[in-house]
């Protein structure tokens, strides 16, 4: 149950992600490719700097949501070299 708990908060955070970043998303599939590894970003980043989202459902979104953001930021950057 824990896995489809991570996907759907990767599909909301890749989601959000996508309406907040000028452009819009990539799908249902890309956007919870997007949202999963932003994730992964968002918690590595989160622990670096000691910042704690609270914990939750909504701690881990917006966690998401910020690293699917930088994630998009990434991906644009290389995409226009």
């Amino acid at each position: 149950m824990g896995f489809l708990w991570f996907l759907l908060v990767g599909l909301i955070a890749g989601w959000l992600a996508g309406m907040l970043v000028k452009g819009g998303g990539f799908g249902v599939v890309g956007d919870m490719i997007v949202g999963v590894l932003g994730a992964f970003i968002g918690g590595f980043l989160f622990t670096k700097l000691g910042v704690s989202s609270g914990g939750g459902m909504i701690g881990s979104i917006i966690v998401a949501t910020i690293g699917a953001i930088i994630l998009i930021f990434i991906l644009r950057l290389i995409k226009r070299a």
